[in-house]
């Protein structure tokens, strides 16, 4: 199995960027596709983005679509989110999940992922 592992998350002031970071441990991303999701207090957890690891095909929710751009790192088997433009709709607890291996098509529901990461905290002051 493989064990998805968050950092970069913090405090940033709205209007500013952050990166997180995905790592792999125990396996590698290799051939599976890797989402970002998060949760607010008060909210559900909702899709913000997905890479498939085998060809790079990226697809972003609506909310982000144009601030947030998620890549990978083949070399580091990691994977980013790069989150610019943040605004206090924002600031919540970032997940990133890995689906099982072979998995086709980039995932927007949680239970097509098998692999969770703890979450790491974005905060947004004004």
């Amino acid at each position: 199995q493989v064990q998805p592992v968050e950092s970069g998350g913090g405090l940033v002031q709205a209007g500013g960027s952050l990166r997180l970071s995905c790592a792999a441990s125990g396996r590698t991303f290799s051939s599976r596709a890797l989402g970002w999701f998060r949760r607010a207090p008060g909210k559900e957890r909702e899709f913000v983005a997905a890479i498939n690891w085998s060809d790079s095909s990226t697809y972003l929710a609506d909310s982000v679509k144009g601030r947030f751009t998620i890549s990978r790192d083949n070399a580091k088997n990691t994977v980013h989110l790069q989150m610019n433009s943040l605004t206090p709709d924002d600031p919540a607890v970032y997940y990133c999940a890995a689906s099982s291996i072979g998995s086709r098509g980039l995932g927007t529901i949680s239970g097509w992922y098998t692999y969770w990461g703890q979450g790491t905290q974005v905060t947004v002051s004004s």
